[in-house]
């Protein structure tokens, strides 16, 4: 039999041919039929598609198959939608699941978010967790639980919520998105942190606590070279909005990669509240230039808190090479200098666009960086003085748990509280086309986002996965969050075994790095220890070669 490639009519070119056959036909029945000038019109325009497509070079799937190859994009087009609509399963995490939205929807609506008829995961699969429940639970009086932050040298420690909105700037949020935010924490009484695009107007309306993120661009209180800027900071950080101050070293969306706002979308606004100038494009490096080693980043902090009045003063990263977080460590000891809090953003994190590769490739995820800096600030004896947040695809009372599990002191949350405000995950947050006016700058598209109502859809998110964390600490016989420790999660590792995450993340003996350059293998700790941490410097990031 011939193949189609070898006949006088291709197949391909079948829908080609029939727009002129449609022409035709329409064109004859003019007078005979009420409708024959609307379907003239419409195969008149596909004929003259398909020539386009026959005629032009750039595309050679428009050029094989005219008109119809159309189809084809419109198709990829909507392939997210088509996806996240009907094939998507509940626990397909792409990146977070049906089943994780509808919680965050469920509890954002103070409606039901129960699931009958038992788990829908696998509860054999490896990499499955669970915390072990206690045959005496307690009985807690509130689900506000709080976490003071502020080490030796603040004076003006803060009592934060354990559940705060992560760094999301303006500008990457529209204005209704960040108002609704603000208003949220202000009547949760939790934090909100700025990003690092600063303090914008919209973040000040409502009087929601602020935690000033401050990046390599050092918006808010620059010079116009881009270098810090000591009077403009001290303007903002002693606002009594701002109750901490984060220094942003890397983020887990983008680590090792700075930004560009293109000027188009440098607004008045947005020129604003980040110091430079309308229309220019507004760059953040990939490094700071207020200081270049562990100890000058040390006077850094102390710098920052000073001007401040004595607020909490930390830092935020995603754990990369270890011998530089080492060396922050060792800065520490060196200049008895200690930030009030570290924030451990796992590479999972997301709310920033950047190169597929540093998506996908870069970074260190939550559960190993968040270990390693609690692990490390045990062995130094500098666990109790410095408090640790995290934040990596954390949404649910249970993903809080594993985190406390880990080493940390709070959580944030970036997509939780987007999916609060009514994200539905269109990723398409770089483009401006945000559909439910959370990530567009557009007037238009903002106003789809109705302030009053998203805000008290983040009070009830918080409040209510609190509420479900309080009753996983009562169940497990514990009287906070701050209680659960690894020993009280099991992770499955295939169907026959399963490993308390204490068996699998060790803990580090309390001073162990102060008293030793080398590690015993004996006790069982991540090998990063012994390979790097005699490496490390206080005068350098660099690691000490031989």
């Amino acid at each position: 039999m011939a193949s189609s490639e070898n006949r006088i009519l291709p197949i391909r070119f079948i829908p080609f041919t029939l727009c002129f056959v449609g022409v035709v036909i329409s064109f004859f029945s003019l007078k005979l039929h009420p409708l024959a000038p609307y379907f003239l019109a419409i195969f008149s325009f596909l004929a003259i598609v398909g020539i386009y497509d026959r005629m032009q070079t750039k595309v050679a799937i428009l050029r094989n198959y005219p008109v119809i190859g159309h189809l084809r994009f419109m198709l990829e087009f909507i392939r997210p939608e088509i996806r996240q609509y009907f094939i998507e399963g509940d626990n397909d995490e792409t990146p977070f699941s049906k089943e994780q939205r509808t919680l965050v929807y469920s509890r954002a609506k103070a409606v039901p978010d129960q699931i009958p008829f038992g788990t829908t995961l696998d509860v054999m699969a490896p990499g499955y967790q669970w915390i072990n429940q206690s045959l005496v639970p307690t009985h807690l009086p509130s689900h506000d639980f709080r976490v003071e932050i502020g080490g030796k040298d603040c004076t003006q420690k803060y009592s934060a919520s354990i559940f705060n909105i992560s760094a999301m700037s303006f500008g990457s949020l529209s204005a209704n998105a960040i108002l609704a935010l603000n208003l949220g924490a202000k009547q949760g009484g939790f934090a909100h942190d700025t990003g690092e695009g600063s303090i914008s107007h919209y973040h000040r309306v409502y009087g929601g606590d602020l935690i000033w993120e401050i990046g390599s661009g050092y918006f808010g209180c620059r010079n116009q070279d881009g270098t810090f800027n000591a009077e403009k900071y001290t303007q903002n950080a002693v606002d009594p909005q701002v109750k901490m101050v984060e220094i942003k070293l890397s983020q887990g969306a983008k680590p090792g990669h700075g930004g560009i706002l293109p000027g188009p979308k440098v607004t008045a606004e947005i020129a604003a509240a980040r110091g430079v100038k309308e229309g220019e494009s507004c760059i953040s490096p990939s490094s700071h230039s207020a200081f270049s080693t562990p100890l000058e980043m040390m006077h850094f902090v102390k710098q920052l808190r000073d001007l401040s009045g004595g607020k909490p003063v930390g830092f935020k990263l995603c754990i990369g090479h270890p011998w530089e977080w080492f060396g922050i460590v060792k800065a520490m000891l060196e200049t008895n200098i200690y930030p009030d809090f570290i924030v451990v953003d796992g590479s999972e994190g997301g709310t920033g666009a950047s190169p597929v590769e540093f998506t996908n490739h870069v970074g260190t995820p939550l559960q190993e960086g968040l270990r390693l800096v609690h692990n490390t600030l045990i062995g130094v004896n500098l666990r109790d003085q410095i408090k640790i947040g995290c934040s990596g695809k954390i949404i649910s009372a249970f993903d809080m748990a594993v985190a406390f599990a880990l080493g940390a002191d709070w959580c944030n949350s970036a997509r939780g509280f987007m999916f609060a405000i009514g994200c539905i995950q269109a990723q398409v947050c770089n483009t401006g086309f945000c559909p439910t006016g959370v990530t567009t700058q557009d007037p238009v598209r903002q106003k789809a986002l109705v302030v009053p109502n998203k805000a008290d859809r983040v009070f009830n998110f918080h409040r209510e996965t609190l509420k479900t964390l309080k009753e996983l600490v009562e169940a497990a016989g514990l009287h906070h969050p701050g209680e659960i420790d690894a020993p009280h999660i099991v992770r499955r590792i295939n169907k026959n075994e399963v490993r308390l995450l204490s068996f699998l993340l060790p803990e580090m003996p309390a001073g162990l790095l102060l008293n030793s350059e080398t590690i015993d293998p004996a006790l069982n700790l991540p090998r990063v220890f012994g390979m790097y941490w005699h490496k490390s410097q206080a005068s350098s990031f660099a690691a000490i070669k031989g």
